[in-house]
């Protein structure tokens, strides 16, 4: 089958590209990517004030199955991703089971290859059951389908364990990625300071995630190893791993769009859909994400994607479960807050979203090429709308966005040549 995209603008890091465009696809793979292409095609996407990024890269998120379908489930996950111009996703393996062996992995692998909707490709864990106690076979995991490892979620607390296992890791050619939490100094419900005080619940203090940022920098500086801290979202996390990467580190990092729109202050507003780990910070700390994100500090946006139900976030603040969803802000909370202030570019925006991201997990995606396999978000920069719980597709609604005046819309998701979402 062929598919033509008629008259967009197309977008690509990789090559430097800002232009408008037509690109025909046939069999899942780009063929042409030319001005004004005359070839029949089995199907025309008119993409005219329309533009086409490589398909993004969401490196961090939470499907909730096994285990935990009542919040979400590989499918609503994957539906909730394709509406937000997702092509790769990777659930992290806080499940029940946890991926922390091949026949649990596989099960993964094989129930999201039915649902059929966007590439999954699932982290195992670092420790059996994410407990911290004993390592997985890594090689094993990584032959099954593993595309990396983390027990996000937890923290590995044990030094030498986490030695081990960056070592194996980076054995065999992927990377450990680490949930950054001091657990002696992380007890709290929302980022300590004058809020807290003020709605009188225990504050997480920044160091929670700034000790154990530190301690998987100096691992990787000392054995010449690559690491990957997760969700960054403090001023001082941001200036280590600068640092750390001016001195040669291997050190990779992330942060999720949350950090960039809001601060702390948007608990008052949304309250529990405003709790999450590492929680909201600071105006500074916010401001030092921008600036990690302008710079090369920061490698990759992720959503972080994490669904609870109205009953579990209806516990109150100290008691609710950490987590918002984000599969279908990412992208325009992405423009409103960084590419129409003028923060970064659009390009800025696809080598954070699609092309850094698919260099760290080591697959070929993120680029807009001659015989790449057509993986593409088409959106529409310029629509203007206030974010409903309404317009949902994920199974929960957990989010801080409800409400919010956003710009930019996924018009279409294309995996693999097909359409797999469209407006």
């Amino acid at each position: 089958m062929k598919l033509l995209l008629k008259n967009g603008t197309v977008l690509d890091y990789a090559s430097n590209t800002n232009e408008k465009l037509d690109v025909l696809i046939e069999n899942g793979k780009i063929i042409k990517i030319e001005k004004n292409i005359k070839e029949e095609a089995d199907k025309v996407l008119d993409c005219t004030n329309l533009y086409i990024m490589p398909g993004m890269i969401d490196m961090h998120c939470h499907l909730r199955e096994p285990g935990f379908e009542h919040k979400e489930t590989i499918e609503t996950g994957s539906r909730s991703a394709v509406k937000g111009g997702f092509t790769t996703i990777c659930p992290m393996p806080n499940t029940k089971p946890t991926p922390d062996n091949v026949e649990v992995l596989k099960q993964i692998i094989q129930k999201a290859k039915e649902v059929n909707l966007c590439n999954v490709l699932p982290f195992a864990s670092v420790t059996k059951g994410e407990k911290g106690e004993e390592l997985v076979n890594y090689k094993e995991l990584k032959e099954a389908g593993a595309i990396a490892f983390s027990d996000d979620g937890m923290p590995v607390t044990n030094a030498r364990m986490v030695r081990n296992a960056m070592i194996e890791i980076n054995k065999i050619g992927t990377f450990l990625s680490e949930h950054c939490e001091e657990k002696s100094v992380s007890a709290g419900a929302i980022n300590a300071g004058e809020i807290a005080e003020k709605l009188g619940v225990e504050g997480v203090l920044p160091e929670a995630e700034e000790i154990m940022a530190s301690r998987d920098i100096v691992i990787a500086e000392t054995n010449n190893l690559h690491t990957h801290i997760c969700h960054i979202s403090t001023k001082t996390s941001v200036n280590m791993i600068r640092d750390a990467k001016r001195r040669g580190v291997k050190v990779t990092c992330e942060t999720c769009p949350h950090y960039y729109f809001f601060t702390q202050e948007e608990v008052l507003e949304s309250g529990v859909n405003a709790k999450m780990n590492p929680p909201l910070r600071t105006e500074k700390d916010k401001e030092a994400i921008i600036k990690g994100l302008q710079d090369g500090t920061i490698d990759a946006i992720i959503t972080d994607h994490a669904p609870h139900t109205e009953e579990e976030k209806a516990k109150g603040l100290a008691s609710a479960p950490n987590g918002i969803i984000g599969f279908e802000t990412a992208l325009p909370a992405t423009i409103t807050a960084l590419v129409d202030t003028g923060k970064i570019t659009y390009l800025d925006m696809c080598r954070l979203m699609s092309y850094n991201p698919a260099k760290l997990l080591k697959i070929d995606r993120g680029e807009i090429k001659l015989n790449a396999v057509a993986d593409l978000t088409i959106f529409d920069p310029n629509i203007e709308y206030t974010y409903t719980k309404e317009s949902i597709v994920s199974k929960s609604k957990n989010t801080p966005f409800i409400g919010k005046k956003l710009k930019g819309q996924v018009i279409y998701t294309i995996v693999g040549g097909d359409i797999k979402f469209e407006k």
